[in-house]
């Protein structure tokens, strides 16, 4: 049963969940390609903001650390190396960007502050090697005909074939680790119920 629920309850709701990531509330966003992780993250950190003497936290895509197409589940020893292991300790993290356009890791260091929450948004963000220092996990879901669409206009046509195998290789990952059943909440990334979509989002279980 699809439900409309505000983005500013469920930021309280993960101000008040308890810190398992060292002394960070650790969000998990995941979900298959073009189902609307990037934007719900983004609506999430934005509720965050919001509250009385809250800062926005720092959101960090995994689609930042692969090191290319190739790289789509085994980036994580990468993000924990970087991020999650200095967080863990109670030290900021850092990482380098991928940048798909020169097919490399840019210099610059992206700085990951030991906030209290970190929003952690992609394809494997609330794998089962993490689940036990998730404050919280979303699962975001939209019909494949759509994700594909949606992947397409933003990237382009010429990377269907990777796209193809990629989707194959989420389907394989998400059936194997059970994400969606073990999510904290699913969330609808195409939703028909009317609602203001900057406030609020439409939760199916």
């Amino acid at each position: 049963m699809a439900v409309v629920e505000a983005y500013a309850e469920l930021a309280r709701r993960v101000l008040a969940g308890p810190a398992r990531l060292g002394r960070t509330r650790l969000v998990a966003v995941d979900g298959p390609s073009g189902a609307g992780k990037s934007r719900f993250a983004a609506h999430l950190a934005d509720a965050l903001a919001a509250l009385p003497g809250a800062a926005r936290p720092p959101v960090v895509h995994t689609d930042d650390l692969l090191d290319g197409w190739d790289d789509q589940l085994t980036f994580w020893p990468r993000l924990d190396e970087w991020v999650l292991g200095p967080l863990r300790a109670g030290r900021p993290g850092s990482y380098r960007r991928y940048s798909w356009v020169r097919r490399c890791f840019l210099p610059r260091p992206v700085p990951v502050p030991a906030a209290p929450v970190l929003i952690l948004e992609g394809v494997s963000a609330a794998r089962a090697a993490v689940r036990p220092e998730l404050t919280l996990a979303a699962f975001v879901t939209a019909p494949a005909s759509l994700r594909l669409t949606r992947a397409v206009a933003r990237d382009g046509p010429e990377i269907l074939p990777e796209l193809r195998r990629w989707h194959a290789g989420e389907r394989a990952h998400f059936a194997a680790d059970d994400t969606a059943t073990r999510a904290d909440l699913v969330v609808d990334g195409a939703p028909r119920l009317p609602h203001d979509t900057d406030r609020y989002y439409v939760r199916i279980r």
